[in-house]
C-alpha cells in the first residue's frame, strides 16, 4: 500500500515510532513504542494517520489505565482488556 504525505503530497512510507500520549484522566503521559506511522523521505514528518490516533485514544479511554508503566507498545496496549467493548461516547461515527 503506498502512502501520500499529508504535509507534503509526495510518496511516503509505512514505519513504526515512538509517540508519548497523554492519559485522558490528565493525570500523566506514556510513552508508546513501535505505533504505527506515516514517514515521509521528502519534507521528514513522520506522523500517525487519523484511525491510528483514534485506536490510541479510545483504546486508553476504555481501559484501566492505572497498571500503564511509562513506557508500553503499541502491540500491548492495543491488547489490553477494555472495560467497555466501545466508547459510547464517541459521537463522530
Amino acid at each position: 500500500m503506498e502512502f501520500i504525505c499529508e504535509w507534503c503530497g509526495k510518496a511516503a512510507d509505512k514505519s513504526l515510532d515512538t509517540v508519548y500520549w497523554e492519559l485522558p484522566d490528565g493525570s500523566r503521559a506514556i510513552e508508546i513504542t513501535d505505533t504505527p506511522a506515516v514517514s515521509c523521505k521528502d519534507c521528514g514528518m513522520v506522523y500517525q494517520t487519523e484511525e491510528v490516533t483514534k485506536e490510541i485514544e479510545d483504546q486508553l479511554f476504555l481501559i484501566d489505565t492505572k497498571p500503564i508503566g511509562k513506557i508500553i507498545s503499541f502491540e500491548d496496549l492495543m491488547a489490553r482488556p477494555r472495560l467497555l467493548k466501545r466508547n459510547y461516547f464517541d459521537f463522530s461515527s
